[in-house]
């Protein structure tokens, strides 16, 4: 039997962010592995008019969930939800709730931030910092607490090209920003927020790093460690490949291009695409839990949980790989021009990008407008394209990180623990999981049906066809606007047609004499 399995069994483990798309595949692969585990308490609200236990519910029948209920049935009883507030700071517990966490928990997964690029910075610093920080106070009291994992990023410190599995300190101390969040109003903030993150690119980044500086600060005597994935991805092994719920990560992206939404990108193509599958860090996350609570190692040490040093694949080859799905998997029809162009970093290209983004959904909304109907398209494309230009600067970067710690791991498993808790991304096939997750995609989270695919390909076709009416027609335009304007535009026309007439009678002369 795994050793990690086995050390499972019998908890009782706090989850945060059970909720978001990690902390699923992080209860779902607890549960399969360490059946017989106590229970996992997860902190949550009501949402969307639906209480604790529905909301509950309804993760569990889930399709990922599926296995799980075979090997475990009674596990609607082993899920304890939790009231709690993260932005509340005392996370709005209630007494009885509270005394039974500090008294039971035996392992700590801290999962829960906002993932937001552009979210203000107090909300970031609530999410990321504070409540780090809060959550670190619950844990000094938990008698029966044995680890402390903490899920950061590997971008935290994506100022710097080449990072180690160190915690990096931080120009302003992580105490001294909370405070300053209490008294400082919303317009004060937002104006001195560039100051404060510096050469960080947003919140997200910034408030991660500043997270992890709490963690090594107060610490004290917590058994704890970090790990920093990527780039996450939909599942690529378990419990089955290309599961996804959420549009984070490349999976937003797949989607717009799929859909038509998405025409270019501003990357770098040989930059890597540092993407790493979900269920390859919730194994890594649990391999570290054990450890952490059984060797106690003396400092808090942080693990790198991406593919680049290892396995790499770059935002090009990524980009063919995707496209090259559509023409097998197409996605059903929205508003779509196919052949999106994922590597697209040329000046003109961009400018040509906004054009046939903006200028179709403007049409569009025109359309809607005539018909009764709300127009939607341009709010959508401009938040498409925002949404793009905060992901510049990871796509058009590479970064190196070491893995001393994560390889150092690895070779302290088992061989049963190695299959069983498998994190070696060196095995990962990046053209069956890239066809995988756009797949997964189309059935998990568009909910698409397969069988539409054949009637998909051939309404693809169609608007292949009437893309290249369209441009070779504004070509034609835009030519012809062109030679009327300039005399310069005119003589290299005349040059052209010149030239053509030449070489063919040419050709027809050279074919007459061999004749």
């Amino acid at each position: 039997m795994s050793t990690i399995a086995a050390f499972y069994s019998g908890k009782s483990i706090l989850i945060t962010g059970a909720t978001g798309f990690m902390g699923k595949v992080l209860m779902e692969k607890l549960f399969r592995t360490s059946p017989d585990l106590k229970v996992i308490y997860i902190l949550m609200r009501p949402k969307a008019g639906q209480t604790l236990q529905q909301r509950v519910f309804q993760i569990l029948n889930s399709k990922l969930f599926e296995k799980v209920k075979e090997v475990c049935p009674t596990v609607h009883d082993k899920i304890r939800a939790i009231y709690a507030d993260l932005n509340q700071n005392d996370f709005a517990i209630s007494r009885e709730d509270m005394q039974e966490l500090l008294s039971c928990t035996n392992i700590i997964f801290h999962c829960a931030a906002t993932v937001r690029f552009d979210d203000p910075l107090r909300h970031a610093v609530q999410l990321n910092v504070t409540a780090t920080q809060q959550l670190l106070l619950m844990a000094s009291q938990m008698p029966k607490l044995e680890a402390f994992i903490h899920i950061s990023t590997a971008f935290s410190n994506c100022n710097l090209t080449h990072i180690d599995e160190v915690v990096y300190p931080c120009p302003v101390e992580p105490k001294k920003i909370i405070d300053s969040m209490e008294w400082l109003d919303d317009s004060i903030i937002d104006e001195i927020t560039p100051k404060l993150i510096g050469d960080q690119p947003n919140t997200y980044t910034y408030t991660k790093a500043l997270g992890e500086m709490v963690v090594q600060q107060e610490s004290g005597n917590l058994n704890i460690a970090i790990v920093r994935p990527s780039i996450v991805g939909a599942t690529w092994q378990e419990p089955f490949p290309g599961w996804v719920d959420n549009l984070n990560g490349p999976s937003g992206l797949i989607i717009a291009a799929g859909k038509g939404f998405l025409r270019a990108i501003k990357a770098t193509p040989m930059a890597v695409a540092d993407l790493i599958p979900v269920d390859t860090v919730v194994n890594l996350t649990l391999a570290v839990g054990w450890y952490t609570a059984v060797h106690r190692p003396k400092s808090t040490l942080v693990y790198h949980c991406t593919s680049g040093n290892l396995n790499p694949c770059n935002w090009g080859k990524m980009g063919f790989q995707v496209l090259a799905t559509f023409e097998k998997i197409p996605f059903e029809r929205a508003f779509r021009r196919p052949n999106a162009d994922f590597t697209s970093n040329n000046f003109m290209n961009q400018y040509w990008n906004a054009v046939s983004h903006r200028a179709p959904a403007i049409i569009y909304d025109f359309y809607l407008r005539l018909t009764g109907r709300k127009p939607r398209m341009t709010k959508l494309m401009n938040r498409l394209l925002r949404t793009t230009s905060m992901l510049e600067y990871f796509i058009n970067r590479s970064w190196e990180w070491s893995t001393y710690n994560t390889e150092m791991l690895m070779s302290e498993l088992s061989p049963e623990d190695q299959r069983v808790f498998n994190f070696d991304v060196r095995q990962l096939n990046w053209l069956e999981y890239i066809e995988n997750y756009v797949l997964g995609i189309k059935k998990y989270l568009l909910k698409e049906d397969m069988a539409g695919i054949p009637e998909a390909k051939q309404h693809l076709k169609r608007l292949r066809n009437i893309h290249y009416l369209f441009n070779t027609a504004l070509f034609l335009i835009a030519w012809r606007l062109l030679i009327a304007r300039s005399q310069m535009a005119r003589n290299v026309w005349f040059f052209i047609v010149s030239f053509c007439y030449k070489f063919l009678s040419y050709f027809r002369a050279s074919s007459t004499l061999k004749v």
